[in-house]
């Protein structure tokens, strides 16, 4: 597993102390170290608490439901195929049906996969344009306190976040890239080089913004919107230049891993997931980003997994055929391994009296309750970690669905953004999802 290839510790918890030997003194400027329990000094405490995080993860390729799901609601136990993958971690989790945004039909059967974390309703048909994914809007609130507002991860270069404009964010398919970013420090000539290019940046915003003025008072009524939402996408733009120089001169974390090799081959799906799950747990780790997304792709072609050889999207569209069932299982079994593993690496990490995974929600489901038939309610999804009770399966209604959206203003509200709408969202939170406080 790459999680042993990147040497993240799976049997020990790490001290936030071990992790910080070695920065040295001007190393602790990050705005992490203000909200650690334990100070890098002996003796020495802070009173608040370590920050809160989110991560969302969707396989666009779903699950197959009567091997995740239990016959009925209650305490969540070992009883299905990808439950028992997360034993360990069931009191960690929780396990939601009968969610879905509504209006999903779009002009393909994984048109959804666009609205994960946006919600906006008929993806791809005439007229569609996308909103604001959960994570960007959470970044903007709370993204200018570490190096990076965000990180949009993927397998296959598409990723689930979108800009306040409706604009795709493309996603980082490479670990050794993104670890060289995250950690890798650059010499003084590309350090300056680094706040050149940014710079140049502000130059060339400066004159597309002055030349668009100067249009707009030529333009009808619609062009002026739309050009409003362009100068809306230029402010984020700006924000995050000016936030990105503050940080070259500061010094990056060290960490105790080598910077991964990239795995070429595409059939590697689950050795490729893990790879990602390795760095996304060391940018919480080391409090680069506080928001993270990965979107799982699947493959037109048989992942390299024991007793698997046939296409794994043509295995998604089983037609209830037993044989294919039964090897789409071997896939979504390894795919739950690899996130037990991630859940697992999160919660041996120590910071102060809780653990990493104590302080960061994972959201882990899909955009299709049946891949099968590409229908796009009754979507699994799964909350871990985040400091909630845990440990229950919750059913919500499965002809009425209830809004996805809800859980999404929960979970902000979780991270400290104060919201109470988002989305298609009727309600501000779920139920099921109570934190510990209020258990």
């Amino acid at each position: 597993m790459s999680s042993r290839r990147n040497n993240i510790p799976r049997t020990k918890r790490i001290h936030r102390r071990q992790l910080l030997r070695g920065w040295g003194a001007v190393g602790i400027s990050l705005p992490f170290l203000e909200c650690m329990q334990e100070s890098v000094s002996a003796g020495e405490t802070h009173t608040s608490s370590p920050p809160k995080r989110s991560v969302w993860i969707c396989a666009g390729l779903g699950f197959h439901a009567p091997f995740l799901f239990p016959a009925e609601p209650g305490p969540l136990k070992p009883n299905t195929p990808y439950l028992k993958q997360l034993r360990d971690h069931l009191d960690q989790v929780t396990l939601f049906s009968g969610l879905s945004h509504p209006e999903q039909q779009g002009n393909n059967g994984h048109a959804s996969s666009l609205t994960f974390l946006t919600s906006a309703q008929r993806p791809g048909l005439a007229g569609f344009k996308n909103t604001i994914s959960i994570d960007q809007l959470i970044a903007q609130r709370i993204g200018m306190q570490t190096r990076f507002p965000y990180l949009a991860l993927s397998t296959s270069g598409r990723s689930l976040s979108w800009t306040s404009g409706g604009v795709p964010i493309p996603g980082s398919m490479s670990p050794s890239q993104l670890f060289r970013e995250l950690f890798l420090q650059g010499n003084e000539q590309q350090i300056a080089s680094e706040i050149a290019r940014l710079r140049r940046g502000h130059s060339i915003l400066d004159t597309v913004t002055q030349s668009a003025n100067t249009m707009a008072k030529q333009l009808g009524s619609n062009d002026r919107h739309k050009l409003q939402e362009y100068f809306q996408s230029v402010r984020e733009l700006e924000h995050r230049l000016t936030q990105s120089e503050g940080w070259v001169r500061r010094p990056k974390p060290k960490v105790d891993a080598e910077q991964p090799d990239d795995i070429r081959d595409k059939l590697m799906a689950i050795e490729r997931q893990s790879a990602m799950y390795d760095m996304i747990t060391l940018a919480l780790q080391t409090d680069s980003t506080r928001t993270i997304t990965f979107g799982i792709s699947g493959l037109n072609a048989a992942p390299k997994i024991p007793g698997v050889a046939s296409d794994w999207h043509g295995l998604s569209h089983h037609g209830k055929d037993p044989a294919k069932i039964e090897e789409l299982k071997l896939i979504e079994q390894a795919e739950f391994a690899a996130f037990a593993n991630f859940l697992g690496g999160l919660r041996n990490i120590q910071e102060g009296d809780c653990t990493l995974l104590d302080q960061t929600t994972v959201v882990y489901g899909s955009n299709l309750g049946n891949a099968s038939s590409h229908d796009w309610h009754n979507l699994p999804i799964l909350v871990a970690g985040g400091g909630y009770r845990h440990g229950q399966y919750v059913a919500h209604d499965p002809n009425q669905n209830t809004p996805l959206a809800n859980l999404f203003v929960g979970i902000a509200q979780g991270v400290g953004i104060e919201i109470d709408q988002f989305g298609s969202s009727v309600s501000a939170g779920i139920r099921g999802l109570e934190t510990q406080a209020n258990a």
